[in-house]
């Protein structure tokens, strides 16, 4: 079990690092990006660009991983952030917006290679503690809840002539720590993980219990994504001082990470479908709060609200997807599983700045509401099933 801790932790740490990569850039992204955008409503393009390179990387990152193992995996991925952090600190010297979304995608592609961390701690440690071992890896999100924004603040200054530049430099100081970890993970091949043969395909998908899981985990995601990328153009929309806008995102990733401590506990008390639901009643609460007013404790409610709902939501359904495949179909699933939820998020990500640019908060908000309410009908039904 010494070797199993240790990976887990090893995990945490690494998800914390790459957390804060990409929480920094969401705080940053949809602000810097109105300034260099060439129209208003492009403004969340570089965070809708990290979101399709997680999608485009999540595939080709379990196919690396299948051949090479999770470790040279995670590896790349690292680098590939380093590279990214690097990309939109040159973009922003050059204040080219183009640049700018280029290095979001090599950004989100990290994140692409490090959404299999969670899938390694389960690896990594007996059968009944798998939902625990989920939580812990996605508690590593609780430092990137202070290290992310913070670390936009901080290095906001560094490079006088052009603000802003010193914090990706400092976000790719992140990757090169993480690269070091990293590089101490001691996994179990690959190969040995693999026994039985897998089934076809088509047979893994048409199990209800992993359709929900997909679909729930998807849609959690996408609604939080969605609000959360166009929080900080909301606050600065409805008179708001800019400064509002670190503590909402902070104290939000502080509500998608700190129930991880105990999440894991609840759903083997309850089961993972029973915590999705609940996560899904507070992602519609997460709407309620914010038609009632635009006031700053109403933005910051609302996101705390938000993230705690997308972290039952997230790791009920990854809990609930580990539950229908078997060790040599493992792969598979989970790629299918991350190219499907993150293709969702692309979407949600990409409609935010269109959405609230034409319509406005309120709409952005209600359009969230259909699909949280078919993911908690869908969650009821796979319960009752048992």
């Amino acid at each position: 079990m010494f070797t199993g801790r240790r990976n887990v932790l090893l995990l945490a740490t690494s998800q914390a690092l790459m957390l804060s990569v990409i929480v920094m850039s969401m705080a940053l992204g949809a602000v810097l990006g109105s300034n260099l955008a060439p129209d208003k409503g492009l403004a969340t393009l570089p965070i809708a660009a990290m979101v399709i390179g997680t999608v485009i990387a999540s595939i080709p990152a379990a196919m690396l991983m299948r051949r090479l193992g999770r470790r040279t995996g995670f590896l790349t991925g690292a680098t590939l952030g380093l590279a990214g952090s690097l990309l939109c600190a040159f973009a922003l010297r050059e204040q080219s917006f183009g640049l700018f979304v280029a290095g979001h995608l090599l950004l989100g592609s990290y994140q692409g290679f490090a959404n299999y961390y969670r899938f390694a701690a389960v690896e990594a440690v007996e059968a009944n503690h798998t939902s625990r071992a989920i939580a812990w890896v996605v508690a590593g999100g609780v430092v990137a809840a202070f290290l992310g924004p913070q670390l936009g603040q901080w290095g906001r200054d560094w490079v006088a002539a052009t603000p802003f530049v010193g914090s990706y430099l400092a976000q790719g100081a992140l990757s090169l720590v993480a690269l070091a970890i990293l590089s101490q993970v001691q996994l179990k091949p690959l190969a040995i993980v693999r026994a039985a043969a897998p089934r076809p395909l088509l047979e893994i998908l048409a199990q209800p219990a992993l359709q929900v899981s997909i679909l729930g985990a998807a849609i959690g995601y996408a609604v939080m994504i969605m609000v959360m990328t166009a929080t900080p153009l909301a606050i600065l929309g409805c008179g708001l001082p800019g400064n509002s806008i670190t503590p909402v995102i902070q104290w939000h990733v502080v509500g998608m990470f700190a129930p991880s401590f105990f999440t894991g506990s609840l759903i083997r008390r309850y089961g993972a479908p029973r915590i999705m639901q609940i996560g899904f009643a507070m992602l519609l609460g997460n709407v309620a709060i914010a038609l009632v007013g635009i006031e700053f404790l109403n933005f910051l409610s609302a996101l705390i609200l938000l993230g705690v709902g997308w972290n039952f939501a997230f790791i009920g359904g990854t809990t609930l997807l580990t539950r229908t495949y078997h060790p040599s179909e493992q792969l598979k699933v989970q790629a299918i599983n991350e190219f499907s939820i993150f293709g969702l998020v692309a979407i949600a990500s990409l409609s935010a700045g269109w959405l609230y640019d034409r319509f406005g908060w309120i709409t952005l908000n209600l359009a969230a509401v259909p699909l949280l309410i078919i993911a908690l009908i869908l969650t009821i039904g796979i319960k009752r099933q048992g």
